[in-house]
């Protein structure tokens, strides 16, 4: 039997304008769809509701257009599709997965400051969010169903334990793939280092783990090609998708632009933008030859 088509996709969300970390993920994903013959789609992950711009989507489809770069049609939105992300949600709770989050940042941050006013350091996950501070795994069904019925905002945890029992015994991990060799090494996931992850926002049924790993089973991404900064997110990834009998594509964690400064180039520390470097008449030729090797 043939092989499946290789599906590669490029997912940015519209909170800001790409810049040259975006273009060289946007590039290698089409060089590499290229290579093997495979597919490459287009994702708008707009499931921030609050920062999410249709003038930042627009941007986002002419910058890629001007680097020469072509995706099947039609692009998915993500902001069309909460109800799904809603189910997934509800069949993990009603397997017991999860439960809902009162606290608010303030609450947290109070509570991990008083923590660690006489000199300790709070554990934190991969991101640097606090673990084990949320009170709220303890609450009773009749407490949780209560304040839920009053309308109090509530984000929606992953309770570990019980996923990773879910989980099985089965190894859990993925296949770090390497283009240049077309070969790859198994990483073993180790999940429990985010904690309760939060996989439900308060605003939103999703977070940005369970969303990409339900879309990328839905659309049939074979590779995900992204930055390093989202190597750890792949430990959630796995777990979600194992928990959810989902299938677990390939991944290749490439490298980062970097600013002079040496950080990652981000749209909150407002990076040069694309559009301000075509403005400046910078080429598409020029920009591939800007991020070179890492885009080869």
């Amino acid at each position: 039997m043939a092989e499946p088509q290789p599906v590669f996709r490029f997912a940015p969300s519209p909170n800001g304008y790409l810049h040259l970390g975006h273009a060289a993920s946007a590039l290698l994903n089409a060089s590499l769809a290229k290579r093997l013959g495979g597919r490459l789609l287009l994702r708008i992950e707009d499931i921030d509701i609050g920062r999410s711009r249709p003038e930042f989507e627009a941007a986002i489809v002419e910058d890629l257009a001007w680097l020469g770069l072509r995706f099947d049609e039609p692009a998915r939105r993500q902001s069309e599709h909460m109800a799904e992300y809603a189910a997934a949600l509800q069949e993990l709770g009603r397997r017991g997965l999860t439960y809902p989050c009162f606290c608010t940042r303030g609450e947290i941050a109070a509570r991990v400051a008083e923590a660690e006013a006489p000199g300790r350091s709070w554990p934190r996950d991969p991101d640097g969010a606090p673990m084990g501070v949320c009170p709220c795994a303890g609450l009773s069904l009749a407490d949780r169903q209560g304040r839920i019925r009053a309308g109090e905002p509530h984000a929606t945890r992953l309770a570990m334990a019980a996923a990773l029992e879910a989980a099985g015994d089965a190894p859990l991990g993925w296949t770090e793939w390497d283009p240049a060799s077309d070969g790859g090494r198994h990483v073993e996931a180790d999940p429990a280092r985010w904690g309760d992850v939060v996989i439900g926002r308060k605003d939103v049924p999703a977070s940005y783990h369970l969303a990409v790993t339900h879309d990328d089973a839905l659309q049939g991404v074979t590779h995900v090609v992204r930055g390093a900064d989202l190597r750890e997110a792949t430990h959630i990834h796995v777990l979600l998708q194992r928990l959810r009998g989902l299938p677990t594509p390939v991944y290749h964690h490439h490298g980062l632009v970097l600013d002079a400064d040496g950080r990652k180039l981000s749209k909150s520390i407002r990076s040069t933008a694309l559009r301000s470097l075509r403005a400046e008449g910078v080429t598409p030729g020029e920009i591939r030859r800007r991020l070179g090797a890492l885009i080869a």
